[in-house]
């Protein structure tokens, strides 16, 4: 008899129910419900519908029951960085704001006014990013006393789903860290920086590691789904669970996890909060193990997303990508860019920027799609410099997991800027990595060592 192992995977555009099992020394996995995501405006606010998706949760979980492969444990990973206040009640307060909103405009002055961006990072070794939860948080104390006065806890997405599903409130470390509220010494909140900056300081609950069993679901959930079974927190930052999944044991591994962000880095096991650090804007997150996922994020294939929707919304990527490599045009847009976050035209935003830089302005979809791989391509070459500069080693390969592995095209451009070898796959690296926490937890495998092992033996590797 297999023993099943669910992930769900929640992304900024969609959700997957994807069952996890171990035949013949390999890992297989069974997508077994899909459904869409994204953010909602809701009086002027960008906002996610968390009852929805949790609809969603169980509906993927029944899913399980009808096909008679209840599994063993369950875990749930989603985006960074946003989160839900909690009143006494459980009652949501305010709304759920998403990190492409822009209610934190104006808010790193008011932390910096407290702090200063150089000592913040110092402290936490977490990059400037204007929609960190530090910003959010300060733009609800700001704007919204009231709900920070209201609330008796705050939950980031993923473990608010898992209070929901267990009844159990804890914070999980790699998700913890995108707050940039966390020390990367003690792992865990930073209550000095928590008090100077005026939140609350018992909203935050207590950090626990990926890989821990919280419970098992409560008794209203398994009259729901039909089944009980374990709660294990995985890293629930997509990230972290898709670095989990890397399907090498090399110590010295360059890895790109490339989906709607491009997020580029190696693991170590300290962080790096220096001064030459922060000037690369480098971010330190948790990962597996208490260890430090070091990497850059990148605007990553949210660009090529946007103009496809805008131009060819049924288009596959596949066709796209095939199509961008017969293009001559030789523009270059910089991806890190903030005109390129959150524009209300991604086809005009990369147009302006050709116009303004004098370039060559790509006019059909395949031409821009060109210009986006290329200059996506251009910015990993940057970021591998600076890597090795950081950490003194050269690395002879990149990795490549998740969703973006698959852009064949893209992932010629990287070897070529780039000059080494792009091994490309598991497509799936998040939910991989979220069901190997979780087989971890149960005893499948000794070790991250003996798992990652079994991802090299049991996925397709592309090497370009």
């Amino acid at each position: 008899m297999s023993r099943y192992f669910l992930a769900i995977d929640i992304g900024a555009s969609s959700g997957r129910h994807i069952l996890g099992s171990v035949e013949n020394g390999k890992i297989v996995l069974e997508e077994v419900y899909r459904f869409w995501n994204g953010m909602d405006h809701v009086d002027g606010t960008l906002c996610w519908d968390v009852d929805r998706l949790f609809n969603e949760i169980i509906a993927g979980m029944k899913k399980c029951k009808e096909i008679g492969k209840i599994p063993v444990s369950v875990g749930i990973d989603t985006w960074g960085v946003d989160f839900v206040l909690l009143d006494k009640e459980d009652n949501i307060v305010g709304q759920t704001v998403g990190y492409r909103d822009h209610r934190t405009e104006g808010m790193d002055e008011e932390v910096y006014k407290i702090i200063s961006e150089d000592d913040l990072y110092a402290r936490t070794g977490i990059q400037k990013a204007i929609y960190n939860t530090i910003y959010q948080l300060m733009a609800v104390k700001k704007t919204h006393p009231e709900y920070l006065e209201k609330a008796d806890a705050m939950l980031m997405i993923p473990d608010y789903f898992h209070f929901k599903l267990s009844g159990k409130k804890v914070q999980e470390y790699s998700e913890a860290t995108t707050s940039q509220l966390i020390n990367p010494v003690t792992k865990d909140w930073d209550y000095e920086l928590i008090d100077m900056l005026g939140f609350p300081r018992g909203i935050f609950q207590k950090v626990l590691m990926p890989g821990t069993a919280i419970g098992s679901l409560t008794d209203e959930v398994k009259e729901l789904v039909g089944y009980d079974c374990k709660v294990v927190l995985p890293p629930t930052h997509d990230t972290a669970s898709a670095v989990m999944a890397i399907p090498t044991n090399a110590e010295d591994t360059c890895y790109i996890s490339s989906g709607t962000w491009s997020l580029m880095g190696v693991e170590m096991a300290e962080a790096n909060c220096s001064p030459k650090s922060k000037e690369a804007n480098f971010t330190n997150e948790g990962g597996y193990g208490g260890k430090i996922t070091y990497l850059a994020n990148i605007m990553g294939l949210w660009m090529i997303q946007s103009v496809r929707n805008q131009l060819a919304p049924d288009m596959s990527y596949g066709d796209l990508c095939e199509q961008a490599s017969h293009e001559t045009i030789q523009a270059v847009v910089d991806c890190q860019d903030s005109s390129f976050l959150s524009p209300d035209d991604m086809v005009e935003a990369v147009k302006d920027y050709c116009r303004k830089t004098n370039q060559e302005v790509p006019e059909t979809l395949p031409a821009l799609a060109s210009v986006i791989y290329n200059s996506l391509a251009k910015c990993y070459a940057e970021k591998l410099e600076e890597i090795q500069k950081i950490t003194g080693v050269k690395y002879d390969k990149i990795n490549i997991i998740g969703g973006g592995s698959n852009a064949a095209y893209l992932n010629e451009l990287t070897a070529k800027y780039t000059g080494v070898g792009v091994h490309a796959g598991p497509g799936e690296a998040t939910a991989i990595g979220n069901i190997l926490s979780q087989m971890l937890e149960d005893g499948t495998f000794a070790d991250l060592k003996e798992a990652r092992n079994c991802v090299a033996d049991s996925f397709e590797i592309k090497i370009y």
